[in-house]
């Protein structure tokens, strides 16, 4: 076919660009774009294609980039958008905002974002930001986890999140939160209802006052005192609003609530506990912030803050609502991670299931490709779904640059190569930088994954070519079309390889000796299958957290 040297450059082009692998769609769509009267002949094109990016993905990265530079070939690199964020409005002086997370677990990679963002903005108002712990008591699902008050500051700090060192507790403030529930009550803004939540349910649907609402101020303040040493829920404190009010939900919301549970910092020193709404609304006001960026979620609790502060005449804060970020192919859920940890099930925060923080760094993914990931979408309140390979992709630019390669033969099984040379090869720790080489003598038995096919001729990487386990030439012949397959030597001294991947299963097998030499936390890439890091090394085995391809 007369336009094979196009298919061969956009081939060679589009794996140079994703380190040596060729997607076949994306090589048929660059040719049509450039060569759109190719439709005609489609099926012909598609077969050509896909004959040619299976010829390409048997080469090595070097031998892509010398046949792209022999055909001429210029690497058209796509400019990257500056990922700027846009203004904040009503900027008055400095802006000071906060972090809130809730103690259940480490953050994941999902609730990374708003964290993220808050960082960017600080950072480009040269503002002060918050780390504020919202440890109030929760819900009986969604409870307390103590090893969190370590991991997220940890977390934080991993990502680079530049949060003012003294940290706040939320479960430092009870008696703040208090003395502002009585000044409601005294505003004849709040009363203590000891209705059922199946009656205050019944009546916010309705939009019907309950016989509570109408006591007196002085009586609420005696109710109020009552609640410290009442029953868990056969009380509660409420803030009034329009019981008529277009949405339910806003109508007279619970700000407090009685739970005996125990708290894992401070024991059973309170039991009146106040809701995100009402806390977050005293806390935002006391602490100057001035921005507050937080899910859409929560647009409910926005507008119950913006209520209380125009009760106590406060000032208005700017509040940014984003969207929520999904992953495809991830199901994060802090709930079930936390079961799971606390059961056994998961070996800890930094299993590889839990997609927390903590796991992430295990893999050897690095904190700037997680930034890049998240300010790549922007701040919007659309829902935004995105494939893991996106996230992969920007951990693999940056790594690509900058780890050495390696072999690894998983399942390893030896073949013996007729008339084989013995040799002494140096092949390079990096496609691209001078770093130096790993150093084999080679006899005639090796150590390799693939099943060897009759009449198919293989070439061993930056070695020589055979064909029905027979030596037939050292130099590199693309006449050949030779399949390339790892190796290493059977008189090496290889290492006892283990491999976590991402559902915690393990892959078993050898890497070359030259691997001792690396040290715990080393990202590698072992050569043409994946990124990893090692996670722990002994006498008889090397364990590394598998990253991905």
């Amino acid at each position: 076919m007369k336009f094979d040297k196009k298919i061969l450059l956009a081939s060679l082009e589009n794996a140079i660009k994703h380190d040596g692998k060729a997607n076949v769609n994306a090589v048929l769509g660059i040719v049509l774009s450039k060569s759109p009267e190719l439709k005609k002949n489609i099926k012909e094109l598609q077969k050509n294609v896909s004959d040619v990016v299976s010829n390409i993905n048997n080469m090595t990265l070097e031998e892509q980039k010398l046949q792209f530079k022999n055909l001429g070939g210029e690497i058209t690199e796509k400019k990257e958008e500056e990922r700027k964020l846009p203004e904040l409005k009503n900027v008055k002086g400095k802006i000071i905002m906060r972090l809130a997370p809730y103690p259940s677990g480490p953050l994941h990679i999902g609730n990374s974002r708003p964290y993220i963002i808050n960082d960017e903005y600080v950072k480009m108002y040269k503002g002060k930001l918050l780390l504020v712990i919202d440890d109030t008591i929760g819900s009986e699902e969604k409870n307390i986890s103590k090893e969190a008050y370590e991991l997220i500051p940890e977390g934080l700090e991993w990502l680079d999140i530049a949060f003012d060192k003294k940290v706040i507790y939320k479960s430092d403030r009870l008696e703040i939160y208090y003395k502002y529930a009585e000044e409601l009550i005294k505003k004849n803004k709040a009363y203590v209802c000891e209705c059922s939540s199946e009656i205050l349910r019944g009546n916010r649907q309705k939009g019907l006052e309950c016989n509570c609402r109408v006591k007196s101020i002085s009586t609420n303040l005696r109710d109020w005192e009552k609640m410290f040493k009442a029953k868990e829920g056969s009380t509660s404190l409420r803030i009034k609003t329009d019981m008529k009010h277009k949405n339910p939900a806003f109508r007279d919301r619970v700000i407090f609530r009685i739970s005996d549970r125990k708290h894992p910092r401070i024991g059973n020193k309170f039991r009146i506990w106040p809701l995100l709404d009402f806390s977050w609304a005293i806390d935002d006001h006391l602490l100057d912030i001035t921005h507050i960026l937080r899910g859409k979620e929560l647009m409910m609790e926005s507008d119950m803050e913006r209520y209380i502060w125009n009760v106590f005449k406060w000032r208005q804060i700017e509040i940014i609502h984003t969207g929520l970020l999904q992953i495809e192919g991830i199901k994060l859920s802090k709930s079930k991670s936390k079961k799971e940890v606390e059961s056994g099930a998961y070996e800890g925060w930094d299993d590889p299931r839990t997609w927390s923080l903590q796991s992430l760094k295990r893999r050897g993914f690095q904190p700037e490709a997680i930034r890049r990931f998240i300010l790549s979408f922007g701040v919007t309140q659309s829902e935004i779904k995105v494939p893991v390979d996106v996230l992969y992709s920007e951990n693999r630019k940056l790594l690509d640059k900058k780890v050495n390669r390696y072999f690894f033969i998983s399942n390893p099984k030896k073949i013996k190569i007729k008339n084989a040379p013995n040799l002494n090869v140096e092949v390079p720790l990096h496609p691209d930088d001078n770093r130096g080489h790993r150093k084999f003598k080679t006899e005639d038995e090796f150590y390799i994954s693939d099943d060897i096919k009759k009449n198919t001729v293989y070439r061993f990487m930056h070695l020589f070519n055979f064909k029905d386990n027979k030596y037939l030439s050292t130099e590199l012949d693309k006449s050949l079309n030779a399949k390339l397959i790892h190796w290493i030597p059977a008189n090496d001294n290889f290492v006892n390889v283990e491999i976590v991947m991402v559902d915690n299963s393990r892959i078993n097998g050898i890497a070359e000796s030259s691997v001792r030499n690396l040290k715990v936390d080393d990202i590698i890439q072992f050569e043409r299958q994946f990124f990893c890091r090692l996670d722990n090394k002994s006498n008889d085995k090397i364990v590394f957290s598998y990253a991905h391809n």
